[in-house]
């Protein structure tokens, strides 16, 4: 068995929890032992929202298992309903309450509420929460949503944002704002926003944006087969992405495709003199899978960074990721384990990570920027401005976030470069100040330790490792690799400054 201290996705009822929360008029019943109301945290701490998600929790206890504890789901759903009155109700079981094997949705069809009322069975120790989210509102879908007459004027759903999602607010403003230029108005935007209500009318828009698989793939298939609404395949997120979508969306509706790059600068400021430090630097990106697709495509044809490794966490997107890899010509990482991730990274010393929160404490301790594409995220990643991740602002705020990691680093490392000069050290004070600055103290160099005999292994004396944190922390990786191999091949077991320069020298012809 083992313990994990980080993981990327919950449990699958964190899913359901995710599609609930982001909903209005909808009420989830969870059976579930005292400690599982932990998942409150997630969406009020993290979020920022300011009201406790819309779930009822059964919180039996251990004294609780030798009693009726299927009665205690029957009060509480009760309870739950005379309290909020909801239009509608989800049921299920966490992953602690699915061992008792209590069936909350046979249990509630008994029970004769005046409202629809969806069982969910979510597979708590084969599946995860990204999976949980998509079942749900598959379900939700499937329960509520009814074929009719289109719309008068052309419309979409847009499927897939929820709650705790990687900037989804922000997302669907900036795609209603695209769709709107094109004359396209949006019908309803599940889970996000919408009431059970709302789910009723999905089959009046004439198609479906699945703005993210990960959470909507289900759904979408569903009202594809049983509506005849046809759904979009490109995720627009990148300028090259969100020109191919509006593309797909013309050809499905017929419409003329419009697109406003007035506001677009990410081309202009890739390409400027500015910009020109940061070519072909080596990034590693890990994900969901839906968000490191796009930004392999951002990362190697908008920045003209060379994509060093990727992957992702979820493993129902890890066909795709698998074949994405093979296409940018490196192995594919799949995997739920951080310290597979923080192995690869170590190996594989890129200039640059592309990742989640968890890459983001990596490269902390690897000395890598890090620039997070995907959740989870931290709540920092929930700014309260505008700042979406898809169409022309979003390509705008990737460039952003992507280069200041890179250009705070190199600031950093101007300044630790500099650390012992007589202005710049610790104790000098500002630099304007001139005269009134503090002469550094020198100590005399302490003489160099005797390095252990490692039986062959290359290991770095103080000296040459001091004078390495001198190199750029962008190219640093790449001089330890040519140095270790430079002294491997000539039978060194340790390297001091004079091997640090030869190799220095032997790779600079």
């Amino acid at each position: 068995m083992k313990l994990s201290v980080w993981t990327y996705e919950g449990p699958p009822h964190v899913g359901a929890l995710r599609v609930a929360t982001a909903m209005k008029g909808l009420h989830y019943v969870l059976h579930a032992p005292q400690g599982d109301t932990y998942a409150d945290l997630l969406f009020t701490m993290i979020e920022r929202r300011n009201h406790r998600p819309p779930v009822t929790y059964t919180t039996f206890q251990a004294r609780d298992l030798g009693a009726d504890t299927a009665q205690l789901f029957k009060t509480a759903c009760l309870a739950a309903y005379d309290r909020f009155r909801p239009q509608a109700m989800i049921v299920g079981a966490s992953c602690t309450a699915e061992l008792i094997q209590d069936d909350p949705g046979g249990m509630a069809e008994t029970m004769g509420l005046p409202v629809p009322v969806i069982p969910l069975d979510l597979p708590s120790y084969q599946r995860k929460e990204n999976f949980g989210a998509d079942e749900t509102l598959f379900q939700l879908v499937r329960a509520l949503a009814r074929p009719m007459d289109r719309s008068a004027h052309v419309t979409c759903n847009l499927i897939g944002p929820t709650a705790l999602g990687f900037r989804h607010r922000d997302d669907i403003t900036e795609l209603t704002a695209l769709l709107g230029d094109m004359g396209i108005g949006v019908n309803v935007c599940a889970p996000y926003g919408a009431t059970p209500q709302d789910l009723t009318r999905l089959g009046a828009a004439h198609f479906n944006v699945l703005m993210y698989p990960e959470t909507g793939e289900a759904a979408c298939r569903w009202m594809e087969r049983e509506l005849g609404q046809p759904y979009t395949r490109t995720v627009p997120i990148g300028v090259g992405a969100t020109r191919d979508f509006l593309g797909e969306v013309a050809a499905l509706t017929g419409r003329s495709l419009a697109l406003d790059e007035s506001r677009l600068r990410l081309p202009w400021y890739s390409a400027s003199v500015d910009s020109t430090y940061l070519t072909g630097k080596r990034v590693f990106l890990f994900g969901d899978g839906t968000h490191v697709a796009s930004a392999a495509r951002i990362a190697r044809d908008e920045m003209g960074f060379e994509v060093a490794g990727l992957g992702c966490y979820n493993r129902e997107q890890a066909r795709m990721i698998r074949a994405l890899a093979r296409d940018y010509g490196v192995e594919a990482l799949i995997t739920e384990d951080y310290l597979e991730v923080e192995a690869r990274i170590a190996e594989l010393a890129p200039e640059m990570i592309l990742g989640t929160q968890m890459e983001r404490h990596i490269g902390k301790r690897l000395g890598i920027p890090c620039a997070v594409i995907s959740a989870p995220v931290h709540v920092q990643d929930f700014p309260a401005r505008y700042s979406p991740q898809m169409g022309i602002e979003g390509a705008n705020v990737i460039f952003d976030t992507w280069v200041h990691p890179l250009v705070m680093g190199l600031e950093e490392h101007l300044l630790t470069m500099f650390r012992e000069d007589f202005e710049f050290h610790d104790d000098a004070g500002a630099s304007h100040h001139g005269g009134a600055a503090t002469p550094r103290v020198v100590d005399p160099a302490p003489a160099p330790a005797e390095a252990p005999d490692t039986g062959g292994e290359v290991i770095w004396l103080d000296e040459a490792e001091r004078e390495l944190r001198k190199v750029p922390f962008f190219v640093r990786g790449k001089a330890r690799r040519n140095t270790e191999t430079y002294a491997s091949e000539r039978g060194l077991t340790r390297i001091g400054l004079d091997t640090l320069y030869d190799a220095k020298a032997h790779y600079a012809r």
